[in-house]
């Protein structure tokens, strides 16, 4: 086990984030197989952090990639990366940046925790006859970069300033995954779905009951899944 979590670790620090992406669009037609679905996975996400002053909500995109595995039809084990993911929350309070020790500007803005990870969802899928699907599993997640971030526009003029408190953030987060969707195309094409996710760990080092939740609205893109249909056709 503990071998295993060091690969996960050393597979989730890696800079080639990007890299990644691109290899998967480059591989993606050898990569699937009639028991496996390789593709992108893209969205936006609403993320929020519980036990702070400020429940607003922080919406991102997100992209990665994933591998849906057939195990005993009906039932799937999905996975993947999503490479490039954020967490966090809006529009923080006085009081929120009071605890974050924060340089504070005198013109009218919102401050923002943003925070940056690796999350890979390790979910057992069902699927229906109808191509609705049900997943549910633990979900991990690295953090490799964050900050607060200032915003504001006054007189037309436009200020975005970061005050990065990594050092603040407990590295990992480890939470569960619940959702739903639909493949299009009789259960061949894209597939677009919902899910949410709640972490179970601190994001601050210093404050318990801060937990990182967040809404999901997802698309998963087969890549050279056609291509070998074509071919067994």
């Amino acid at each position: 086990m503990k071998n295993y979590l060091i690969v996960l670790i050393f597979l989730l620090s890696s800079s080639y984030a990007n890299s990644q992406v691109l290899i998967s669009l480059l591989l993606g037609d050898k990569l699937n197989s009639d028991g496996m679905e390789f593709g992108l996975e893209t969205g936006y996400n609403f993320a929020s952090i519980s036990g702070m002053d400020s429940h607003k909500s922080l919406g991102s995109f997100n992209i990665g990639f994933y591998f849906d595995i057939r195990m005993d039809e009906p039932w799937y084990f999905y996975t993947g990366v999503l490479v490039k993911s954020r967490l966090g929350g809006h529009k923080l309070s006085a009081e929120d940046l009071e605890f974050l020790q924060v340089d504070l500007y005198p013109e009218a803005g919102d401050y923002s925790q943003k925070l940056n990870y690796f999350l890979v969802p390790t979910l057992i899928k069902y699927k229906m006859d109808n191509h609705i699907y049900f997943e549910a599993g633990p979900q991990f997640g690295l953090m490799h970069k964050a900050w607060v971030e200032y915003n504001s526009d006054v007189e037309g003029k436009d200020a975005r300033i970061r005050q990065y408190n990594k050092d603040m953030i407990n590295k990992f987060d480890v939470g569960v995954v619940g959702g739903l969707g639909y493949q299009l195309m009789k259960g061949k094409g894209i597939t677009l779905g919902l899910k949410y996710y709640y972490g179970f760990l601190d994001v601050y080092k210093d404050k318990s009951g801060t937990n990182n939740s967040s809404w999901f609205l997802k698309a998963n893109i087969p890549i050279g899944a056609a291509k070998k249909e074509a071919a067994a056709n």
